[in-house]
């Protein structure tokens, strides 16, 4: 198949880079021309993942519509913000995109003040005729890039023929590819992941303990079940890959930049100073803020997600917040609560 990656931060990149070893042709994009040019000489992203070098096939350009000509799926490996953006330049060239049958979001987070999952950004700019939807689960980018064992989860809305086939080009001896047609589930996990990550890492950074942190997993989990059930989702998304493995993998992974900022909030860092200091993207940061605003709507009840909105929105100390978690009202334990 022939696949383009639009966005080379570290995870792009490594997509790029596994697509290519495992014999499809590849063209990585990046958004800056400059970088462009330093992933052609260089043959390496020495900005996002080090270390890691191309194969003599894959292919760096620096315009869409050369690229966009022969593809067939289309990667959007750019943050959740900016892939309205990234769309509309895909949108400039699809009189010329013959063959290309879809788009496949790598970012995990809601478009902020829209609260849109990525897939509907894809389908409001792309239109119906592109089947959009999510590769995703507990992916490290250097590991993917590097050929290490990876298990990953696909969700598209194109049909059981063309997912499968898709699911089988994708595949490779060093990832798994599962499908799923439950596109909000596989995102809504992938996505709420991050914040959970972030609660993690204010855990660990305050010392609480492994106790502490295996409770909050376990009742992570059943919040992001209430909520994927509200909109419908299939409550056994949630114990796969883009809901049980990723939520393991970034909220216990060093590499994950969500925990790690969790961390620094451990250690009195002010919020907004963290994230602009960052070079890669928090995506938990912005999807706290979503989500917050998401279950008000849906009218479901996630007291973790709660007070990690009011730590990063309205100051308050941590140790309060989990003041306020040990002394809620006693349930039977349950998903629903």
């Amino acid at each position: 198949m022939n696949f383009c990656v639009l966005g080379a931060g570290a995870w792009g990149t490594a997509m790029a880079v596994y697509l290519s070893k495992i014999g499809h042709s590849v063209s990585l994009i990046p958004r800056r021309v400059e970088h462009a040019l330093a992933l052609s000489s260089e043959r390496e992203n020495r900005d996002y993942l080090p270390g890691i070098e191309f194969d003599q096939d894959l292919q760096i350009g620096c315009s869409l519509r050369p690229v966009l000509m022969e593809c067939d799926y289309l990667f959007f490996a750019c943050p959740s913000h900016a892939l309205r953006d990234s769309c509309k330049q895909v949108i400039e060239h699809m009189g010329d995109s013959w063959q290309l049958k879809g788009g496949i979001a790598l970012c995990k987070g809601l478009e902020p003040k829209s609260n849109l999952f990525a897939h509907e950004v894809i389908q409001q700019e792309l239109g119906s005729n592109i089947s959009s939807g999510y590769l995703t689960g507990p992916s490290h980018a250097h590991d993917v890039a590097d050929s290490k064992p990876t298990a990953m989860v696909l969700a598209m809305d194109c049909g059981e023929p063309k997912l499968m086939d898709l699911q089988n080009n994708l595949n490779s001896d060093s990832m798994r590819i599962y499908r799923s047609e439950d596109r909000i589930g596989v995102a809504l996990g992938s996505c709420l992941k991050n914040v959970y990550a972030i609660a993690t890492g204010l855990s660990d950074g305050l010392g609480l303990g492994d106790n502490a942190r295996a409770a909050l997993l376990t009742r992570s989990m059943s919040e992001m079940i209430n909520l994927g059930v509200s909109l419908g989702c299939e409550s056994q998304s949630f114990l796969g890959l883009s809901g049980f493995g990723d939520l393991i993998g970034t909220c216990m992974g060093e590499w994950s930049r969500n925990r790690n900022f969790g961390l620094d909030l451990a250690q009195g860092g002010n919020p907004e100073d963290i994230v602009r200091s960052q070079k890669t993207v928090v995506e938990g940061y912005s999807a706290t803020a979503c989500f917050f605003d998401k279950c008000k709507k849906q009218e479901v009840e996630m007291p973790i997600l709660t007070q990690i909105y009011e730590i990063l929105y309205s100051g308050k100390d941590p140790l309060l917040a989990l003041s306020d978690l040990m002394n809620r009202g006693l349930k039977v334990e349950s998903n629903r609560e």
